[in-house]
């Protein structure tokens, strides 16, 4: 992974996956993302491995994508360094409106371009 394009797509895929309606296509998506240990870290959550990544994303994907209405979308501004990938991402109503929830993304990859560990900021979310 050494373009642009290619960490773009990665932040693409990345937030696709919690868009992602269907079970086996999401557990799939998470197994091409992560390594099978990869972790992810959120306010006091902290997950490790496919099985658990699995609740996480599909807990967040049933209360915010399905049953709030709203859909992930990354802000376009990944960016590499070194090991590291950093992205923000917005939360808004599928059906537009505004912004409901802000992140930052900070992915440190492993060997093969798979995340390794994820680090999951939740920003402030400016007035509307």
């Amino acid at each position: 992974m050494t373009t642009r394009t290619s960490f773009a797509e990665l932040a693409d895929r990345y937030v696709a996956v919690w868009n992602e309606p269907d079970p086996a296509t999401r557990r799939a998506a998470i197994a091409q993302l992560w390594v099978p240990d990869g972790e992810h870290f959120v306010r006091t959550q902290q997950v490790k491995g496919y099985e658990a990544l699995e609740q996480r994303i599909s807990g967040s994907h049933e209360k915010n994508v399905r049953d709030g209405g709203f859909r992930f979308a990354s802000s376009g501004d990944a960016q590499r360094l070194h090991h590291a990938v950093m992205f923000h991402w917005h939360m808004a109503p599928a059906e537009g409106g505004p912004i409901a929830a802000l992140g930052l993304e900070f992915l440190v990859l492993a060997a093969d371009g798979r995340i390794a560990a994820d680090y999951q900021f939740i920003l402030p979310t400016p007035a509307a």
